[in-house]
């Protein structure tokens, strides 16, 4: 891992993408393929049943200080007290209450609020 180069204390403007989990190669942290039984990481190489792939938070952030805007992502599980759970209970209690429900959009529309009230117009300290 990269060690922070300076830190930047910016408020929060906007959430740029309303997925904040996604299934994460165990080995090297790349975006795994999933298909409905078995996933592939197009970087290194691993595979394995999709039942078992790990999940990792991504938050995806316009952020302001007082002279610039930016756009940037935070990753990992430093974002879990945030969000009171690590990325893979999140994607496990989503996935439950999307088959219990049978719907896919309530769960994922009051996430989206809720992690738009907790960072839209906070101001962060964010290590770069």
């Amino acid at each position: 891992m990269n060690s922070v180069k300076g830190l930047l204390a910016a408020s929060v403007i906007s959430i740029q993408n309303s997925c904040f989990t996604y299934p994460a190669c165990q080995n090297c942290l790349s975006r795994l393929i999933l298909d409905s039984r078995r996933f592939n990481c197009l970087k290194c190489g691993c595979t394995g049943e999709a039942k078992n792939a790990s999940y990792r938070y991504r938050l995806s952030l316009k952020i302001a200080d007082t002279n610039d805007l930016f756009d940037i992502t935070v990753f990992g599980s430093c974002l879990d007290p945030f969000f009171g759970v690590t990325a893979e209970n999140l994607q496990r209690y989503m996935q439950d209450f999307n088959q219990l429900s049978g719907e896919t959009n309530a769960e994922a529309s009051a996430l989206v609020q809720a992690v738009e009230t907790c960072f839209i117009g906070k101001r962060f300290i964010f290590g770069l």
